[in-house]
């Protein structure tokens, strides 16, 4: 199993704005590719005094469809973001394979 990892760390002026966006737009989305299992929205707890931090992990079966994501689907996706959230809410992103479950 592969996990696609997008973090965010997203400033308060936007917030509302921002988690609306991925909750009721680009999340569903990303997962409408049907490259993806499943999405989820997590919220990184740490004390700060600039924003707030989330995580979102979208896991898929294979480097391969994660790969006809990056091709196929991402760039377009990545636009729509950046012209809307780039400054407030960067993001850099990991890919993890699962390696055991316990």
């Amino acid at each position: 199993m592969i996990i696609y990892n997008v973090t965010v760390s997203v400033s308060d002026e936007i917030h509302d704005q921002w988690l609306n966006w991925m909750k009721h737009d680009h999340i569903p989305k990303v997962l409408s590719t049907n490259l993806f299992l499943s999405a989820s929205l997590n919220r990184i707890i740490a004390n700060s005094d600039t924003g707030t931090t989330y995580a979102i992990s979208y896991k898929t079966t294979s480097l391969s469809n994660l790969q006809k994501y990056e091709v196929g689907y991402a760039p377009k996706l990545r636009e729509e973001y950046n012209s809307k959230f780039s400054i407030n809410a960067p993001t850099f992103r990991t890919i993890m394979e699962i390696e055991e479950e316990f």
